[in-house]
């Protein structure tokens, strides 16, 4: 239906357009239940690096990009014109015309070097931006890379009826009646290709807020039926957006994933910690019989096992034995070398060990235990996911300028974390890159835990509208240079990159802040202490009294629930407070306070100064200082260890494919299958090309003339990196005879393989 009513508007008839047109809306107005959207009109693509031949379809540069013309003759640079919809004749010079791809035909990419960015050594892996539709950025991926991505997250256009998207090259608003179907029609080209993408345990993570929440859900479950799709609630903007009714504070991140799919837990962050040494009631070493037992460390007090339940009648000299082999002996001991137990039994303690850390004091060596980590909850309310302190303000700080509705980094960072945490080779796509943030996150998110997962963003070089305007006055068009600058991906995308990646702004300068990290330290701190002095236990007589005293403290320190009539203090496992209620009682709340390590906070009810100071020093060498754990904060001058290549999708003819003449061009796109390792190779454009390409620092080969197969075999058997084999042939025997000699997992026969595969990928949509 929406197709007819784009073909209407192409009639010149103005009655027989009108009359078709209430035609179209009195059927269309009969409603369906369910995802019902149109099969739009294929979306076209621009090729301005395209010379126009005879054959070729095209459209005038600056107009409609749907008005499409075949070129059926070119003379003397005017070509000869037939309007596809109305088969009109017309001559237009060369220079007004742009070569289209409309999607479904077969095209044959390439990737045009741009520029790059080394602040990583020479093997490190690298990432990839790429200026394209992502539509024609997805069929080129899906050849590099099938079923071979970890996690995809993409932030797509939320489609709010403001002109900030466009469908076939034109700005879509609140004003189209065919918005939603639009939209639709879009996301559901590229997801399709997206899930030939995606691993099979892989996660794809879509963010989205109300206008196409609902439709999105529905469309994912219709692209990916085998798949559950979980909607996370972010605040993303506590100041809210104001509105009629409500103010609306939240988006949505939908996590779409199988039953093999992990969701990793995000290491706890805040600062409760405790001893792994059990204390007070039902504590002492043989209430457990299998909690006796050495935690054995190296000499720089890293954890590396643990030995065995120790025998009933051994007794070891002391809390901590250094032994002659250099290994350290932890044993549950007490200040009292009194024997105790560890919370877990030798059979369960290796579940536990990443949260276990070493902290000395003294000559003692207390084993400490982090807070369990948590799974993801489905509301967010952290305020780093703030999107204006920390995606809008942090843009304006690496490259000065501005872009519309950026991601909060930290929200992407956590997002895409709960998929790849525990992967720290994942390979992440997003093909909505708008600012750059994931890529920016994927950095922050290796430099955490010292991962090498590797990041490709796609984004288009849309112009906004306002300088769509002022470029046209001036008389530039889509394809110029003086337009081009002006895009997103040259504008916003890449000095992002490359300015976070350095540790510079756009004057050159070192940028200024901090990244908010994961990482974390131990620190000693003193422990707090107040005196309550306005009120006293005769004043606390009752449950009541005591509770309203209990409550001015804050739920997070100590629950109501804890206090009875006749307490005279609460000493809890589980919670960071301890309060005195009755001074006359301190000896007995000394007591219970004893290996009550995780305690922080103590409030003391007395009048007595003299007391209070003698509590609070009794409590100090009972317990000494506080071991927490605090954020560390990378400076944002230090930039990333990192590497970037930035490519502009081009398109190449294919007979000139077919002929093997365009190696030099392809070759960027062998690097990337092979998995971007070391730097890109090049070829000069004056140096003639080798029979057998091997780059040193790379780990793939390529076989460039078959009659020096001998020699390729012998220099690829002494590579022991080779991870990808090429080989130039035209003849599918003559490949399999090749390949047969290689113990190596990925083979390629060029350029058969290559042009097959954008054939056939033409054909489905």
């Amino acid at each position: 239906m929406a197709a007819i009513n784009d073909l209407i508007k192409q009639i010149e008839d103005k009655a027989l357009r009108d009359r078709l047109a209430q035609e179209v809306e009195r059927i269309s107005s009969n409603k369906k239940f369910g995802l019902v959207f149109e099969e739009h009109i294929p979306e076209c693509t621009p090729l301005y690096n395209v010379s126009i031949k005879k054959g070729h379809f095209v459209s005038r540069k600056g107009k409609k990009i749907e008005d499409i013309y075949f070129v059926a003759d070119i003379k003397d640079g005017i070509a000869t014109c037939i309007n596809k919809a109305n088969g009109e004749k017309s001559d237009i010079s060369v220079e007004d015309l742009v070569v289209i791809a409309q999607f479904g035909e077969p095209i044959f990419p390439t990737l045009i070097p741009m520029d790059r960015v080394k602040n990583a050594d020479d093997d490190s892996l690298w990432h990839t931006l790429i200026e394209a539709d992502n539509y024609h950025a997805l069929q080129l991926l899906e050849y590099l890379y099938p079923k071979q991505v970890d996690c995809i997250y993409i932030d797509p256009p939320y489609n709010t009826g403001a002109r900030d998207w466009k469908y076939n090259n034109d700005y879509v608003d609140s004003s189209d009646n065919w918005r939603h179907s639009k939209w639709l029609s879009m996301m559901q080209r590229r997801l399709k290709i997206a899930k030939r993408l995606l691993k099979d345990d892989g996660v794809l993570i879509t963010t989205i807020d109300d206008n196409e929440y609902a439709h999105l859900w529905m469309l994912l479950n219709d692209v990916f039926p085998e798949r559950k799709h979980i909607p996370v609630s972010i605040q993303h903007n506590p100041g809210g957006t104001q509105g009629d009714k409500f103010s609306v504070t939240h988006e949505y991140a939908i996590y779409s994933i199988t039953e093999s799919s992990t969701i990793f837990r995000k290491k706890h962050t805040g600062g409760d910690v405790y001893n792994l040494r059990r204390w007070g009631s039902t504590s002492g070493r043989y209430e457990g019989a299998t909690c006796f037992y050495p935690i054995l460390l190296d000499k720089n007090h890293n954890i590396i096992g643990f030995g065995e339940v120790a025998e009933d009648d051994f007794h070891p000299s002391k809390q901590t034995v250094y032994r002659e082999d250099g290994v350290i002996e932890v044993w549950p001991i007490d200040r009292n070398n009194i024997e105790k137990k560890w919370r877990y039994s030798r059979d369960t303690v290796e579940s536990v060990r990443e949260r276990m850390f070493v902290v000395q004091n003294g000559e003692r060596l207390e084993i400490i235990l982090r807070r369990e980590s948590e799974p993801p909850k489905t509301i967010w309310t952290d305020p780093l996911y703030n999107a204006e302190a920390h995606g809008t303000n942090m843009i304006k700080t690496i490259i000065g300028g501005g872009f519309s509705y950026p991601k909060s980094l930290y929200a992407v960072k956590d997002a895409i974390g709960f998929a790849v945490w525990g992967k720290k080779n994942a390979l992440i796509l997003d093909f909505f890159a708008g600012s750059g943030t994931t890529l920016h996150a994927v950095n922050l998110l290796n430099y955490e835990d010292n991962g090498r997962r590797r990041c490709i963003i796609v984004t288009n070089n849309e112009v906004s509208e306002d300088v769509t305007k002022e470029l046209i006055k001036k008389g530039f068009v889509n394809g110029d240079k003086e337009w081009e600058k002006e895009g997103i991906c040259q504008a916003i995308t890449w000095p992002r990159t490359k300015n976070s990646i350095l540790g510079i702004n756009s004057a050159g300068l070192e940028l200024e802040g901090e990244y908010f990290t994961a990482i974390q330290v131990n620190k000693e701190k003193e422990r707090k202490f107040l005196q309550l002095s306005f009120t006293d236990i005769n004043s606390l007589n009752s449950a009541k009294n005591k509770k309203q005293l209990v409550s001015l403290l804050g739920k997070d320190k100590l629950p109501q629930s804890l206090v009875k009539a006749d307490s005279k203090y609460i000493v809890s496992d589980k919670h960071p407070a301890s309060i005195l209620f009755d001074d006359l009682a301190y000896e007995e709340w000394l007591s219970a306070l004893e290996e009550q390590d995780h305690i922080s906070e103590f409030y003391i009810v007395t009048r007595n100064n003299a007391l209070f100071n003698e509590i609070k020093e009794r409590i100090e060498q009972l317990l000494g200082n506080i071991t927490v754990l605090e954020d560390v904060k990378k400076p944002m001058s230090e930039g990333f260890k990192a590497n970037v290549e930035y490519f502009k999708l081009g398109f190449l003819d294919k007979n000139s494919m077919a002929l093997g003449q365009q190696f030099r061009e392809i070759l960027p796109m062998l690097w990337l299958k092979a998995g971007a390792v070391g730097e890109r190779p090049e070829l000069k454009e004056d140096v003639e090309l080798p029979a057998i390409l091997i780059p040193n620092s790379s780990n793939f080969a390529v076989l460039i003339d078959e009659t020096h197969f001998a020699e390729f075999v012998k220099q690829v058997s002494v590579r022991k990196n080779i991870s990808h084999v090429f080989i130039v042939t035209n003849s599918e025997e003559a490949f399999r005879e090749m390949a047969s000699h290689f113990d190596v997992k990925n083979i390629t026969q060029l350029y058969r393989d290559y042009i097959d595969n954008f054939v056939i990928n033409g054909r489905r949509i």
